[in-house]
């Protein structure tokens, strides 16, 4: 024996079978959503002196590794201050070396305050906290976070904002 369903109870029960399941899935997702809020990760950067600023000279780069010995990065004194740099003059900065696109080594362009990918011709402001100028670079670079300490003249790297390209975390 067969039962028919009418069109209107068909509705009916589908709409208040879709509505249950959405109501489901949004407690899932809110309680995801709360869970992945109330996570923090701090990394351990390590704390590196990388200059002492007597030794850094305007608009010339200094390299370094940091976080770890696979990380390229360099400082560049850009000779006025800039979002993001310190020192007596907040004119310090720090960044990754390897482009946001496909992880090339950026060199920088002491004429225009920029890093230059020879790749695919991304090109980031040094400046502007490493913002993308143009090319096909999809984020700026990770800058590194550094410290001045004026007693021994010295300049640190601490952490970085951003991910290294290639990287599911900064610290390995």
């Amino acid at each position: 024996m067969s039962e028919t369903v009418s069109r209107r109870d068909f509705f009916k029960i589908s709409g208040s079978a879709v509505a249950g399941v959405g109501l489901a899935v949004s407690g899932v997702a809110s309680g995801a959503a709360e869970a992945a809020v109330n996570t923090s990760a701090n990394l351990p950067y390590p704390h590196k002196p990388i200059a002492h600023l007597k030794g850094m000279k305007v608009n010339v780069p200094v390299s370094f590794l940091y976080p770890d010995q696979a990380s390229p990065c360099v400082a560049i004194r850009t000779g006025k201050p800039v979002p993001g740099g310190v020192g007596p003059d907040n004119d310090i900065v720090a960044y990754s070396v390897q482009c946001t696109h496909q992880g090339c080594p950026v060199s920088y362009d002491s004429a225009e305050k920029s890093f230059k990918c020879p790749c695919h011709f991304s090109m980031f402001d040094a400046e502007k906290q490493g913002q993308v100028i143009c090319g096909q670079a999809p984020t700026k670079l990770p800058q590194i976070v550094l410290e001045y300490d004026a007693k021994s003249d010295s300049v640190s790297a601490v952490s970085v904002i951003g991910l290294i390209y290639g990287r599911q975390a900064n610290i390995l």
